[in-house]
């Protein structure tokens, strides 16, 4: 049995990148950008008003003039009114191109217009309300990095300077697969002795949060079956994701199955809770993955989240940026095994601080949708104490805070 530390290293190492390609832009959300990205012209690509009001030369108001005969109105999407006398001004919208020969945009609640002549009851001051050409990024400025996920931010930046196409990172091959005959499907009404299969349409959500669209599979705890079934899917797929089966339950088959299909055991048990039965392995022919996780749900939500995503941000260039948040109370972890206990997180003070949640072991579905997420409390001969920083990993978007 390894550390956490220690299985996280091995996994992690063997992160791959599964190549690039090319995606409309309006599908392109959540995935992962594989290309840097600059401007193709500058932003703003001219000077623009950023007021509804008059455009003048600043020139006129330092000879004393306030009042500007109005020649012309200038909405925004139009070319800019070519020539504009001194003695005259634009009636000028937010957003249109500010005329070459003015440089100062007053806005109306400082102008009084009658018989077509405008005057200014406020003396402005110069190049007031621009937003001056190139301001924000010049052409050829780096605009989007590449290696970062694409949010819808991101899609705005990419949509302004033309890239109707974008190159992402290309997904894994994903296999969720549930064994165990204990299980049937969510419509089905369940025997006494039955569950509703839950872990791969949990596995299933958080990876469609990724964009992948897995294939889903369920096999009974029969070990010809679970053989046939791998062997027919594994030479297919990049990674394998299962829930159940490698504990050390008499029909616990996978280690073995594995084993006879020809892949590698990289680790089998970690020195953690939940999630301690966690079997992976690699096979070299075939590249493919294996994260076989133990059966019990909490187990398997928090070691997805520990293991196969920050295996997935490494594969794709994304640095990982740990979290820590303060103890609200005190904690202990006198043993060997690494824990992790669900949290729930309030903000006070610019801190974000942690409360345990209570539930009744790794069976506890319910109990994941009250957490935020979990610390990670490696072992230690002292207590930890409240208002100590922990580790900590997010299970869903954190509102409010």
């Amino acid at each position: 049995m390894i550390s956490y530390q220690e299985a996280l290293q091995l996994v992690l190492d063997q992160s791959r990148s599964f190549g690039s390609e090319k995606i409309p832009l309006t599908e392109a959300l959540n995935r992962i950008l594989a290309e840097d990205v600059l401007a193709d012209r500058d932003f703003p690509p001219f000077n623009r008003s950023t007021k509804d009001g008059i455009a003048i030369a600043y020139e006129a108001v330092e000879n004393g003039r306030l009042s500007f005969e109005i020649a012309g109105t200038l909405p925004a999407g139009e070319p800019t009114i070519p020539f504009v006398e001194a003695n005259s001004c634009v009636e000028i919208m937010t957003g249109a191109v500010v005329p070459y020969e003015t440089d100062t945009v007053v806005m109306y609640e400082e102008v009084e217009i009658k018989g077509g002549i405008a005057t200014i009851t406020k003396i402005p001051t110069k190049g007031q309300n621009i937003h001056s050409k190139g301001r924000d990024q010049q052409r050829g400025d780096m605009v989007v990095q590449k290696n970062c996920v694409i949010t819808a931010a991101e899609i705005g930046v990419l949509a302004t300077v033309g890239k109707s196409e974008v190159l992402v990172e290309k997904l894994p091959k994903v296999a969720v697969i549930s064994t165990g005959n204990e299980l049937v499907e969510v419509e089905e009404l369940p025997l006494l002795h039955q569950i509703r299969t839950s872990n791969s349409h949990s596995l299933i959500g958080m990876l469609r949060e990724l964009r992948i669209k897995p294939l889903r599979l369920h096999i009974p705890d029969d070990i010809d079956l679970l053989r046939q079934k791998l062997d027919y899917v594994i030479d297919s797929m990049d990674i394998l994701i299962l829930s159940g089966g490698v504990s050390k339950g008499k029909f616990d088959f996978l280690p073995q199955v594995f084993k006879e299909l020809g892949v590698d055991s990289i680790f089998h048990r970690v020195a953690q809770r939940p999630g301690k039965p966690f079997w992976f392995g690699t096979k070299e022919e075939s590249s493919c993955l294996v994260f076989s996780f133990p059966g019990n749900p909490v187990s398997t939500f928090f070691n997805f989240h520990l293991y196969f995503l920050p295996w997935f941000y490494r594969s794709a260039g994304i640095k990982n940026t740990p979290v820590r948040v303060k103890l609200a109370e005190a904690h202990e972890n006198f043993g060997n095994l690494t824990i992790f206990k669900g949290v729930e997180l309030r903000l006070e003070e610019g801190c974000l601080w942690a409360s345990s949640a209570d539930n009744s072991g790794s069976g506890d579905l319910v109990y994941l949708t009250r957490i935020s997420g979990f610390i990670i409390l490696e072992p230690h001969e002292k207590p930890y104490k409240k208002d100590s920083l922990v580790p900590f990993i997010a299970t869903k978007r954190i509102l409010g805070v």
